[in-house]
C-alpha cells in the first residue's frame, strides 16, 4: 500500500468534528469501549506529561530502555514530517498497511459520531499497541493531561511529569497553578511519579494531587539530583550515583531532560550502561538539531543550520542558555509561529543573543501568524528584524550578508515539519 491511504482515511478523520481540541474523555471511553478496550491490555506503561521536555524525556527512557534489550511501544505527537513518526510498534515506525488497517478500524468503530482528529487517531495508536507483543508502552500526552486522549487507563506503571510552565493557556488555564493541575492529571491512584525541575507553584500541585491519590513521588531536588561536573553528566539518587556523558541531546535544559529519563530507568531496575545509552543514543528531530545534509544545507554554504520546534517562553529561554554558550559564530533566527502562541514571551529571552530574524509565515498552516506579525512581535522584544517570502529566501538574504553565520529556523513545530519535509 501507498502513504495516500492511511493520509486519505486521516483527511476524512479531520471533518469528525468542528474543533481541533476539545478536551474531554467521553468520547475516547465510548470509541475504546467499542473496539474492546484495547487500552487496558497493553504492556507496561509509562505516562510522560509537561510543557516542555516531555518528547526529548521519552526519548531517551527508550533508548534507555532499548539498550537494555526490551521492545517498546511509543506514542508522540505532533508529527514532522509523517503520520508514522507518532506510533512505534516495538521499536519501529509503524508500517503503513498497519496504520491503514487501524484507522480504517477505528473510523467504522466511531459509526460517523463527533470525535477529534487526535482523539480517533490516539485510539488507533493504543489499538496498534494492544495487538502487538512488547515490555514497555510509553505514552506521551499530546495536551494538559487530566482530559489528555492518553489518559484512559489506570493500569500505569509510572507516570512522569517534565517542566511545566505557562502555553496553551486557553485550554488549561491562566495560572501556573490551574495548568500544573492540569499536568498532574495523569498522576495515578498508588502510581510512582517522576518529577523533573518545577517552580515552586507548579510543584505544590503537583505534590498535593499526589498526597490525595496516594502517589510516591520521585522529585528532582529532593530524591534526585542532576548537574554537570568538569564536562561530565553526574546524576545521583538514593541507589548512588552515576558519571556519565553529557547528553547527545544539545542545550542545557537536556541535562534535566536527561535526569527524569534516568530516575525512570532506575525505578525500571536498568542497570549503568542502560542509563548511559539513554543519554548517548536519544534521537528526538527538531529539538536543537543541527542539519548536515540536504539541499537547505547546501544553500548555507559555510553557514551552521539549525532546527527548534519550541514555541513558548520556557523554551525561548532554552534556546536563549544554548546559544549564550555557544559562543563564535553570530545567532541568526528565522522565524516562523503560531497566532496561539506568547511570541513576545518566547523571543525576550533570545533578543540579546540575535543579531537579526527574518520573519515567515508557516506554509500551510491557518494559525500562522503573518510574517509582517512575526516581525513586529521581534521588533518589540529588541530584535532587529524583517519580512521574508519563505524560509530559503530568507536564508539566502542571511547568508549573502553574512556567509559565516548561525542560522536558527525557530518557532513552531509545524514550521520545523515543513523544513524537514523540504530537506528530506
Amino acid at each position: 500500500m501507498t502513504a495516500r491511504n492511511s493520509d486519505v482515511i486521516l483527511e476524512r478523520m479531520m471533518a469528525l468534528h468542528p474543533k481541533v481540541i476539545d478536551l474531554t474523555l467521553d468520547r475516547m471511553f465510548r470509541i475504546l469501549a467499542a473496539l474492546g478496550n484495547p487500552q487496558d491490555n497493553l504492556p507496561t506503561i509509562v505516562h510522560v506529561a509537561g510543557t516542555n521536555g516531555k518528547g526529548s524525556t521519552q526519548a531517551m527512557i527508550r533508548a534507555g530502555l532499548e539498550a537494555a534489550g526490551k521492545t517498546v511501544h511509543a506514542y508522540t505527537s505532533p508529527h514532522l514530517a509523517r503520520f508514522h513518526e507518532r506510533i512505534r510498534l516495538a521499536g519501529e515506525l509503524i508500517a503503513e498497511d498497519v496504520l491503514t488497517a487501524v484507522l480504517d478500524e477505528c473510523y467504522a468503530a466511531n459509526g460517523g459520531e463527533s470525535i477529534t482528529y487526535f482523539e480517533i487517531t490516539t485510539a488507533a495508536a493504543l489499538l496498534a499497541f494492544s495487538r502487538v507483543p512488547a515490555d514497555y508502552t510509553l505514552l506521551e500526552v499530546g495536551l494538559g493531561g487530566r482530559l489528555d486522549a492518553t489518559n484512559v487507563t489506570d493500569k500505569v506503571a509510572l507516570s512522569v511529569v517534565t517542566p511545566v510552565s505557562l502555553d496553551h493557556q486557553q485550554f488549561l488555564g491562566e495560572t501556573l497553578p490551574e495548568i500544573a493541575g492540569e499536568k498532574a492529571g495523569i498522576i495515578k491512584r498508588g502510581v510512582p511519579c517522576v518529577v523533573g525541575p518545577q517552580e515552586d507553584a507548579a510543584l505544590e500541585v503537583i505534590e498535593r494531587v499526589a498526597e490525595r491519590q496516594g502517589a510516591p513521588l520521585m522529585v528532582y531536588g529532593q530524591h534526585w539530583h542532576v548537574g554537570v561536573e568538569a564536562g561530565r553528566m553526574v546524576f545521583q539518587d538514593e541507589r548512588g550515583l552515576l558519571d556519565l556523558p553529557l547528553p547527545n541531546l544539545p542545550g542545557p535544559h537536556q541535562v534535566m531532560n536527561a535526569g527524569a529519563a534516568l530516575a525512570a530507568l532506575r525505578h525500571f531496575g536498568m542497570d549503568e550502561a542502560a542509563c548511559e545509552a539513554a543519554v548517548t543514543r536519544a534521537y528526538w528531530p527538531a529539538r536543537m538539531q543541527r542539519l548536515r545534509e540536504g539541499p537547505l544545507v547546501e544553500a548555507a554554504g559555510r553557514a551552521e543550520l539549525w532546527l527548534d520546534g519550541g514555541h513558548n517562553p520556557a523554551a525561548g529561554e532554552a534556546l536563549a542558555a544554548y546559544f549564550a554558550g555557544a559562543g563564535g559564530r553570530p545567532l541568526h533566527l528565522i522565524c516562523g509561529m503560531l497566532n496561539t502562541k506568547d511570541v513576545k514571551g518566547y523571543m525576550r529571552p533570545l533578543a540579546p543573543h540575535v543579531a537579526s530574524l527574518h520573519a515567515v509565515s508557516i506554509p500551510g498552516e491557518k494559525a500562522t501568524l503573518t510574517a509582517a506579525e512575526t516581525a513586529e512581535a521581534a521588533r518589540a522584544a529588541g530584535i532587529d528584524a524583517v519580512e521574508a517570502e519563505s524560509v530559503a529566501a530568507a536564508l539566502e538574504d542571511i547568508v549573502a550578508r553574512h556567509p559565516d553565520a548561525r542560522v536558527l529556523i525557530c518557532g513552531s513545530l509545524y514550521l520545523a515539519g515543513a523544513i524537514l519535509r523540504q530537506n528530506g
